[in-house]
């Protein structure tokens, strides 16, 4: 396993682009905000294109740069890998990390598949054993509303939660003339809107909610067939939308809709919880408000979750700050020898949910029932 007590944890990210840019500014910051978990050394920025990847790295504030990742993952002075790349090489990076004793953080969805996110997880059981640490990255549970809302939930401040809307809307591929993209691909992608937005709703149910998705029943549709591609037109395998009605072991249906078609929406999370007694809702594009009962809080005090690492009250965060907040608490569970959330096994509970929404879906909105998770007893 890495050792940890040979001064700043070496970290590599595989991935440059969006998500590799996100997590860039994460470890160049966390140390400056988070100043009690392990420092780490941004040791190599990893990509496909040497010349861009190098690009970037100077930007971010990478020590090194390669188009190598299996070499990364068995060097002695890595001790984190961080996954950004495509969903289709999810599983094979992560699960050649953990097998050479490395921490691995892996962005959502954990697989393109159940049964990929299900050999992830056999994995990373085995390395937890050896004292190693692995996460997925869902991001929004570490905006300081949503971990209020969470703590309101298992408070008992809403009383028993009976119904739950959620939807994640974009609107970025609503011109018939936008490219085609690797997201639009099933072979890279897995899935369209349903992976990409709809992996974060389900993961907000189970955080917000404390509970189990038993159930699915959905619809999904490709409202544009065929896109352009660099060698002419291409057919788009994936979902442009997705609607589902959940439930929960707990009794709650979830309303559920995702979607990169809603004109005029850029970043769209909108959840609201109805509970016996009182009511929660929050809006992503409004990220540092939560309602609760229909009167408005602003959630940036220092009595509110991870808030105290930033600014005097009234001072909100953004969107970044949420992925600062994950690399602490990834390097503090690694740190304290604690295993961190979510876990493999959370992001696979996911991956089971988003797979019986698409089986609903081929079976015209047929229900498709969930096992529970297994628990350590059993």
């Amino acid at each position: 396993m890495p050792d940890s007590t040979r001064g700043p944890l070496g970290v590599a990210v595989v991935g440059y682009s969006f998500m590799g840019k996100a997590h860039s500014h994460a470890w160049r910051n966390v140390g400056a905000f988070f100043p009690d978990v392990p420092p780490v050394r941004q040791q190599v920025l990893v990509g496909r294109d040497d010349g861009a990847v190098k690009e970037a790295a100077g930007r971010y504030g990478w020590a090194e740069t390669t188009t190598d990742w299996r070499n990364v993952v068995a060097r002695d002075d890595i001790d984190v890998v961080d996954v950004c790349t495509p969903g289709n090489s999810h599983a094979e990076i992560a699960i050649a990390a953990l097998e050479a004793g490395k921490h691995v953080l892996v962005e959502k969805p954990l697989a393109n598949t159940v049964a990929e996110a299900e050999r992830m997880v056999a994995v990373a059981t085995a390395a937890a054993e050896r004292g190693q640490r692995s996460m997925v990255g869902f991001n929004y549970r570490r905006v300081p509303a949503l971990a209020l809302a969470r703590q309101l939930v298992a408070d008992g401040r809403v009383g028993e939660v009976r119904e739950v809307r959620a939807a994640y809307l974009q609107d970025w591929l609503t011109d018939d003339a936008a490219p085609m993209t690797w997201r639009l691909r099933r072979e890279t992608a897995g899935s369209g809107a349903l992976g990409d937005l709809g992996a974060h709703v389900v993961d907000q149910v189970r955080f917000l909610l404390g509970d189990d998705v038993t159930s699915a029943s959905g619809h999904l549709r490709t409202f544009v067939p065929t896109r352009s591609g660099e060698g002419g037109p291409e057919q788009v395998t994936v979902d442009d939308a997705a609607w589902a009605t959940l439930t929960t072991a707990g009794g709650a249906v979830v309303s559920f809709e995702v979607s990169r078609m809603a004109a005029g929406r850029k970043n769209g999370l909108t959840i609201e919880v109805y509970g016996s007694t009182g009511s929660l809702a929050f809006d992503l594009e409004r990220l540092n408000e939560l309602h609760v009962d229909g009167r408005r809080v602003l959630v940036t005090d220092a009595d509110h979750p991870y808030v105290e690492a930033w600014w005097p009250p009234g001072h909100v965060l953004g969107w970044d700050s949420t992925f600062v907040a994950q690399a602490a608490d990834f390097l503090g569970a690694i740190g304290t020898e604690t295993d961190p959330a979510p876990s493999f096994a959370d992001g696979l509970a996911v991956q089971r949910v988003l797979s019986a929404i698409e089986e609903s879906s081929s079976y015209v909105g047929t229900r498709v029932e969930l096992p529970l998770p297994a628990t350590k007893e059993d």
